[in-house]
């Protein structure tokens, strides 16, 4: 079957940046709802009218993965506020409970980059903004898509809307 929206893929992945630095290694094979929100454009792109067994390696410029880094989506916030415990690696989807900084969009996802006695350093970009990348990807199958799935746009399966990159059995909170 052909890579046609609406359908699914099952891909396997290996993800590094630029310098061959390994990010992300999908060994086991993963579905994602092509046509939808699952994959990035220039992935879908690159699998149009494709088949199972293709394989490519794909560079990936910030702007055609996770964006440019944006240093406004760093907040300084008083430990004073924040919940006790707070550690390097923590992620809070929308602002943790207890920030008072205006503006801080509800819609990211945020990751302690540093703990001081004072306050915390929360980063709202996505840890692979800014990162050129190399995506060397392998279609493991193709099937059409359920009425559900085309009707939800996906899978469930949002790898490359936020790769978890804390620290080993640091939940997403």
């Amino acid at each position: 079957m052909l890579i046609i929206a609406p359908c699914v893929v099952t891909l396997t992945w290996r993800l590094e940046d630029t310098q061959g630095n390994l990010i992300d290694e999908l060994a086991e094979p993963l579905e994602f709802f092509y046509g939808g929100e699952d994959l990035l454009e220039k992935v879908e792109e690159a699998l149009a009218e494709q088949d199972t067994g293709f394989h490519a390696v794909l560079h990936l410029e910030p702007e055609h993965a996770f964006g440019d880094y944006d240093p406004a989506l760093v907040f300084f916030e008083s430990n004073a506020d924040l919940p006790e415990g707070m550690e390097v690696g923590m992620q809070f989807d929308g602002p943790p409970p207890g920030a008072k900084t205006p503006g801080m969009p509800a819609s990211a996802i945020y990751t302690v980059t540093e703990v001081y006695p004072e306050h915390v350093v929360l980063d709202g970009n996505h840890p692979l903004a800014g990162i050129a990348l190399r995506l060397d990807l392998t279609v493991r199958d193709v099937r059409e898509a359920s009425e559900e799935e085309i009707e939800a746009g996906s899978v469930g399966s949002s790898a490359f809307t936020v790769l978890n990159t804390a620290p080993p059995d640091t939940p997403l909170h």
